[in-house]
């Protein structure tokens, strides 16, 4: 979808060539791209918020404002072509909360400069987000019409409401989302309004908040005289009792507000041409040891839970010199049929990447699976120089993608091979992209293991491939062993999310954590739990529900890498002006979600889409609704009395809506049939236009003679032909009608003479 996504722009971006802008100046053609970054699938993908005409027909293709002579053009754009809409103005607004989550809001101001005044087309939003974003929001203004997105409930979705295409409402990539607005007029200005939240990257201390901010240069205005303007507003707030520091800035930002804990920042600028770089910039919450908070607030009037809310966050600290566990490794990986071509090579190069960076005193094996198990060693062998060279023979030769999936087995046998020492840490990595039938018996599985009272249980860190695999299964088994997950929705960033787990993996610094003073409280419940290792790669963020009298200290407790006890006192504070529960939401709807999987409770269920309405985070018990509002005219209305006055008000018309239903943007519960069939991540099932036709036809009053003249089998099958195949089936087929109508007319007129 990428690549065909890609191509359209790349097509839009020539057929745009079109448009004369009098005597001011065409549109700019693209800069060329670098070699670093130029790929046949995301030379044009969008790097910022983009607006695109999309072109059907050639012909309609003018400049609005001045007409000009236009060659004709024969044909229609298949798939259609899609050409960036110049934009007039763009304004950003990021609030960082609790040194983890960002909210950006970006509005934005597009022309349809591309399209005749008296035609009109559909204009697809494509928004890149940040780290692991999340859309929570689009709202667009046109002259008489007026678009927003809604979450609802599965029970809320109407039977009448239109559903929407796939490409009208999707991910075009796990970071980029499109929409289309339905048939807007040549030369319409359209006001978008984009929400969505992101993560903040950490390394060594220093958090970091990237915004796509990179806009092209042909969506520059072509009038010279046109003011062009872009803003910027960032606050950061870190909680009370806390102190920032900003270290780097990819904008020339102006501070407007400096307290404890908090920073405003501001940028506004007339440009000549518009942002070519994203928008950067990094701080640090300094302090040099491992340190951490606890904030408290009450719920919403409107939340569902009344329960308090409270967020504990424990931070590494920038030392350098603090030790790791010593680990104990075995690598769980899936080379089933699926994993063929590239992500089996990613994998391959990811893991030969965590074998090198094993240290000499570590323990490791590999175990590769499919149908089978293949054991690089039937035993743990230390990470010497030799042993790696020999792993890394052992893969090019044995990862051999073939066969179906079977996690069980080869869990089982990772987890016999550990010998449970004091002195290392068990972590079993597992990558797959598949999802097998017995999933709950291999949560029971490793559930018991879990309960035999050894003092460090084993880890197990998941990582799925695609959208084939179980997220939440995979996410269910980190969550029980005190692990962690992360996956790659797209193939191209394997070897990136891969090699960022392992390295969590191998910088645990504090394990078996627990807290205390928590006897004044009625209930507590906590997100995750059991509670994960801390990790010098990135900061611990703990959420969740009590009823009582919380602590004014509380008390954490772990073990650190030498086996010594650690204890930190942790302040309780209120946090006033944090919006809490918008800040944990998609947190604890991920987490309440993989558990409502293994628990199959419906209660939970409708937990989670309550918690997903109200703070407009996607979840897979929530559908998104595309809204069209159309303004009423506005008509005036004479009155008088006694033919003394006549007055005149002005009164607007009942507004109308129209629901359209999105396709679902979840990611799912894995797909059983696809795994069995060893279909590849990245490849999914695309609905033929022909069929759908068809199928809509079969349901009205001809539907019977649509039964009986043919097949569903049959329709798909003749809407896979391709082009030259269809002819020729055409040609064929006249022919044979023709030989028919002359039979038909020998035996008609046979004997007339």
């Amino acid at each position: 979808m990428a690549e065909e996504f890609s191509k359209s722009v790349e097509n839009g971006v020539h057929l745009s060539k079109r448009i004369y802008f009098g005597k001011d100046r065409a549109v700019a053609p693209p800069k060329p791209i670098t070699s670093m970054y130029k790929t046949a699938s995301s030379s044009y993908l969008p790097e910022s918020v983009m607006c695109y005409a999309v072109i059907n027909d050639p012909g309609i293709v003018d400049n609005p404002d001045i007409p000009s002579y236009q060659p004709h053009v024969h044909g229609r754009c298949d798939p259609p072509a899609l050409i960036p809409l110049q934009m007039n103005g763009i304004s950003v607004e990021a609030d960082c909360y609790l040194d983890q989550t960002a909210f950006v809001t970006v509005k934005g101001e597009w022309r349809v400069h591309c399209v005749m005044g008296s035609r009109s087309c559909d204009c697809r939003i494509a928004v890149p987000m940040g780290e692991q974003g999340s859309i929570l929001g689009v709202d667009v203004e046109l002259p008489r019409k007026s678009y927003c997105t809604k979450l609802v409930t599965m029970d809320d979705v109407s039977e009448t409401e239109t559903v929407a295409k796939i490409e009208d409402g999707c991910f075009l990539k796990p970071h980029i989302f499109t929409l289309t607005i339905p048939q807007v007029d040549g030369g319409t200005n359209i006001s978008i309004t984009i929400r969505w939240s992101q993560k903040l990257l950490y390394c060594n201390g220093q958090l970091t908040l990237d915004v796509p901010f990179s806009f092209p240069d042909f969506v520059t205005p072509a009038g010279k005289k046109i003011s062009k303007r872009e803003k910027i507003q960032l606050n950061v707030n870190s909680g009370p009792g806390t102190e920032v520091m900003c270290k780097t800035t990819s904008h020339p930002l102006k501070e407007r507000q400096r307290q404890a804990g908090k920073l405003g920042f501001f940028y506004e600028a007339d440009v000549l041409n518009w942002s070519s770089s994203n928008f950067v910039f990094s701080y640090t919450v300094s302090s040099s040891h491992t340190h951490g908070s606890v904030f408290l607030q009450s719920p919403p009037l409107l939340d569902s839970d009344q329960r308090e809310m409270f967020c504990c966050t424990l931070f590494p600290g920038d030392q350098q010199c603090r030790k790791v566990f010593r680990k104990e490794v075995v690598f769980v990986v899936d080379i089933s049929g699926s994993m063929k071509g590239k992500p089996i090579e990613d994998t391959k190069q990811a893991l030969c990447t965590a074998l090198s960076k094993l240290d000499s005193q570590d323990l490791f094996s590999i175990i590769a699976f499919n149908s089978e198990k293949y054991l690089f060693s039937s035993s743990l062998e230390l990470a010497t120089k030799k042993a790696i060279e020999n792993a890394t023979q052992w893969i090019g030769t044995n990862f051999i993608a073939g066969g179906g999936t079977n996690i069980l087995n080869p869990l089982t046998q990772a987890m016999e091979m550990f010998s449970y020492t004091k002195q290392h840490i068990p972590i079993i990595f597992l990558v797959t992209d598949g999802a097998v039938e017995d999933e709950r018996h291999i949560c029971d599985v490793l559930k018991s293991h879990l309960m035999q009272n050894k003092m460090i249980c084993p880890r197990l860190y998941t990582f799925g491939i695609g959208l084939f695999c179980n997220h939440y299964f995979l996410r269910m088994l980190a969550i029980m062993s005190r692990g962690h997950y992360n996956a790659a929705y797209d193939v191209d960033s394997i070897e990136v999310h891969m090699e960022q787990l392992f390295s969590r993996a191998s910088s645990i610094i504090l394990a078996n954590i627990a807290f205390e003073n928590l006897d004044g409280l009625e209930e507590f419940e906590v997100f995750p739990s059991p509670v994960p290792d801390l990790s010098s790669e990135g900061p611990l963020v703990l959420s969740g529900r009590y009823r009582g009298v919380f602590p004014e200290m509380l008390k954490a407790k772990g073990v650190l890498a030498d086996l010594s006890n650690f204890s930190l006192d942790l302040k309780a504070v209120q946090a006033k002006d944090i919006p809490l529960d918008k800040v944990l939401a998609r947190h604890q709807v991920e987490l309440l979600t993989a558990q409502a999987w293994l628990t199959e409770n419906k209660d939970l269920e409708k937990k989670i889409a309550q918690t997903s309405i109200q703070n407009a985070i996607i979840s897979e018990y929530t559908r998104m609704i595309w809204i069209e509002t159309e303004r009423g005219k506005v008509v005036t209305e004479s009155t008088s009395k006694r033919k003394v006055s006549t007055a005149s008000k002005k009164i607007e018309e009942p507004q109308v809506q129209k629901k359209i239903l999105l396709q679902n943007l979840g990611v799912g519960f894995g797909d059983y049939s696809a795994t069995a069939e060893n279909i590849p991540p990245g490849i999914a099932e695309i609905k033929p236009e022909t069929a759908e036709i068809l199928a809509k036809a079969a349901s009205n009053c001809c539907g019977k003679m649509c039964d009986i003249c043919c097949c569903m089998c049959c329709v798909r099958t003749c809407s896979k032909m391709n082009d030259q195949c269809a002819i020729v089936m055409t040609q064929f087929l006249g022919a044979m009608a023709c030989l028919g109508c002359f039979a038909c007319c020998e035996l008609c007129c046979a004997g007339s003479d």
